[in-house]
């Protein structure tokens, strides 16, 4: 099954309304929803200041021998545990961090 968007529920209730003027009100909403969902949105400042930090630390973990913990890399960058963590857990999804778990502390290297 596929999502359930305001355009495709608009699909549903253009075909199912008989009436001309309904259904020009509806296909011109459809078209304005549609017009909306496509616009290009660029990032915000706190975006691209992330992946600014996010760059720094994989150069930072490519330096180190061994993984570090999100705790230390907050100390050494100046930020919150909280916004390390969120930060390396989008690198280990994008792939270029590896974590591993030893005696329950998560532990960050370089992929």
């Amino acid at each position: 099954m596929t999502k359930m968007t305001y355009v495709s529920a608009l699909d549903v209730a253009i075909n199912a309304v008989a009436d001309g003027e309904v259904k020009d009100k509806l296909t011109a909403l459809r078209a304005q929803i549609a017009k909306k969902n496509s616009a290009e949105r660029k990032p915000t400042k706190a975006q691209v200041a992330n992946e600014q930090v996010k760059a720094d630390m994989v150069s930072y973990l490519s330096e180190q021998v061994d993984g570090k913990t999100a705790g230390e890399i907050a100390e050494v960058f100046g930020i919150s545990n909280q916004k390390a963590s969120a930060l390396l857990t989008s690198l280990v999804n994008d792939k270029a961090v590896v974590r591993e778990v030893i005696k329950r502390k998560a532990y960050f290297k370089v992929a």
